[in-house]
């Protein structure tokens, strides 16, 4: 872009700031929202809770579904 276009395009330049930290910040929460490590330590949580009484079986594996579900998604392997 030339230099009519940029002093043009000067006035949306917020704008434009707060659309890329906004796409910084929806990136950095779906890497740790499909980081592997991080939904392997869910399970184990989970799996703790279970144990521990706190949750019923029914609860467990619906919680225990939707993390195989993004680990799977994450990983592209099938559990």
């Amino acid at each position: 872009m030339g230099l009519i276009g940029e002093l043009l395009m000067l006035p949306l330049a917020p704008a434009r700031g707060s659309l890329w930290v906004l796409r910084q910040v929806v990136d950095e929460a779906e890497r740790q929202y499909y980081d592997p490590s991080a939904i392997r330590r869910e399970l184990s949580r989970l799996e703790e809770l279970l144990e521990a009484g706190e949750i019923d079986e029914a609860e467990f594996e619906r919680c225990e579904d939707q993390l195989l579900d993004r680990l799977q998604q994450s990983t592209g392997q099938d559990f």
